[in-house]
C-alpha cells in the first residue's frame, strides 16, 4: 500500500510517523519522544578525530534513494518496505527528505536521511556498510543542522544506538510544543 507524500508531511507536523509491519502501515507518536538536543549534544574524542583524519568523504543529497534503500537492507526484519521506501523517495525528489553520505575510496559506506519541515528535522534511518560511516554521517548532520538554526532533531525511539549518540527523552506534550515552535521557523537543509 503506498501512502501519499501529503498525508506524510501532514503527519509529521502533527507529531506522528509512518512504521509498517508487512503490509500493514501504522502511525506512532510515542510518549516519551527521542530527540538529540541540538545545542547540547556532544561527540567523543574518538569520533572527532575521525572525522579529522578525513577517512571518509562526506555528501548532502547525492545519493538519497540508495542511502534509503541501504538503510532497508541493513535490517533482518524492516519497518521500510517497499511502498515506504518510494513515497520517501518522491518527498526527497519534492525537497522534503534529505540525506547524508560517506564514501570510502567512491563507495557508499554509510549515511542517513530524514524529513525536513521548517525548523525540524525527523531522522529517520542511518546505516554503514564499514565502521563509523553512519556515525560520521551523523557529526555531518548535526553541523548542518546548527548551521542552518535548526531547533528540532527528532530521534522518535529511544534505542541502545540512538542512546549512544546522545538522544534524549521528553514527554510528548513537550516535543509537540517544540515541534510546534520549530515548524514555525523557515530553515533551509541548503
Amino acid at each position: 500500500m503506498l501512502i501519499s507524500p501529503e498525508l506524510v508531511l501532514r503527519a509529521y507536523r502533527q507529531g506522528y510517523f509512518p512504521m509498517a509491519e508487512g503490509r500493514l502501515i501504522y502511525w506512532l507518536n510515542p510518549n516519551p519522544r527521542a530527540i538529540f538536543e541540538l545545542d547540547n549534544l556532544h561527540f567523543s574524542q574518538r569520533l572527532l578525530r575521525l572525522v579529522r583524519q578525513k577517512k571518509f568523504t562526506t555528501t548532502i543529497n547525492q545519493a538519497c534513494p540508495e542511502v534509503i534503500r541501504a538503510c532497508a537492507q541493513n535490517r533482518e526484519d524492516t519497518w521500510l518496505t517497499a511502498p515506504i521506501q518510494r513515497t520517501y523517495t518522491r518527498l526527497h525528489e519534492q525537497g522534503f527528505v534529505h540525506s547524508v553520505e560517506t564514501w570510502q575510496d567512491g563507495v557508499l559506506a554509510g549515511g542517513l536521511y530524514g524529513v525536513a519541515l521548517g525548523g525540524a528535522f525527523f531522522g529517520e534511518s542511518m546505516f554503514h556498510r564499514v565502521t563509523d560511516a553512519s556515525k560520521v554521517a551523523f557529526y555531518h548532520l548535526i553541523q548542518r543542522l546548527q548551521t542552518h538554526h535548526y531547533q528540532l532533531l527528532d530521534a522518535q525511539l529511544l534505542n541502545d544506538h540512538t542512546a549512544s549518540l546522545g538522544a534524549t527523552e521528553i514527554p510528548r506534550p513537550i516535543f509537540e510544543h517544540r515541534l510546534c515552535q520549530a515548524l514555525s521557523l523557515s530553515c533551509s537543509f541548503g
